[in-house]
């Protein structure tokens, strides 16, 4: 039987100079240590082809933009080495688009929780669906937001990210997101969030691309710190993800899905 931590996918394709890179994985998106690696690496890749000018992110299906980390990987954590770099895995992705030199815009269709909202945080324009509700769950499983973080409150501020953070079991809506910086627009529906975004990457890919990375790096201004707090941050969900009370809380939330 093959290892559900081990499916999933990463597709980038290419029109236009417009990159989309498509995740994919069967149990709502999550992310897997492996999936996020091959995540960093095509958002590297795509840093790095001159022919791109602007990039896509976004999953496949039409419900869930990503349900963050893949508990399966995370109950099958049995020491720190293994934990931190599984939670380096995030870390990798955020710093990835971060440094990335091209904008890098998001879509988000459905539902984001815990890492799924660190990764379209670390997107520079994101677009979302009605239904793209946000939750950081980590603390009801006995963790804590600390890698996704700092993406996160760059994009929302402190008090929302703290709203997110401590009530970690309550949705807040796509418009709420919209209200305090994540998303730039809230559709009706994928297909008119899909024409905006086209209309949007098409006139990127036609501007000039010098402006546009010299644009990116004055906007990430100050995050260049964030190799190292963002290692320091993995290690101490590395840690946690080790204790008991955790290990119970998300064998709870396993039983429930």
């Amino acid at each position: 039987m093959q290892d559900k931590t081990q499916l999933g996918s990463v597709e980038t394709t290419i029109v236009d100079g417009i990159a989309t890179i498509t995740f994919f994985h069967p149990a709502h998106n999550s992310l897997p240590g492996k999936l996020l690696a091959k995540l960093r690496d095509a958002i590297d890749a795509a840093g790095e082809n001159e022919a791109i000018k602007v990039i896509i992110l976004k999953s496949a299906g039409e419900r869930t933009f990503c349900a963050g980390a893949s508990f399966d990987e995370l109950i099958s954590i049995e020491n720190l080495e293994v934990g931190k770099v599984f939670f380096s895995g995030f870390a990798n992705v955020i710093n990835a688009c971060r440094k990335c030199p091209k904008f890098i815009i998001g879509r988000v269709q459905g539902k984001a929780v815990g890492g799924g909202v660190g990764v379209a945080s670390a997107t520079d324009y994101c677009y979302a669906t009605k239904f793209a509700s946000v939750k950081l769950s980590e603390l009801a499983v006995g963790i804590g937001p600390f890698v996704v973080g700092p993406a996160v409150e760059r994009k929302l501020g402190t008090s929302a990210m703290t709203q997110l953070a401590i009530n970690a079991t309550e949705w807040r809506p796509a418009e709420w997101a919209k209200t305090h910086g994540l998303f730039a627009e809230v559709y009706e529906s994928a297909e008119e969030m899909d024409a905006a975004i086209q209309t949007l990457a098409e006139k990127l890919a036609k501007s000039n691309p010098e402006a546009m990375r010299l644009m990116k790096k004055a906007f990430w201004q100050g995050t260049e710190h964030w190799d190292e707090l963002l290692d320091e941050r993995a290690a101490m969900s590395g840690q946690l993800v080790l204790s008991d009370f955790t290990r119970n809380a998300i064998n709870k939330f396993k039983q429930k899905a």
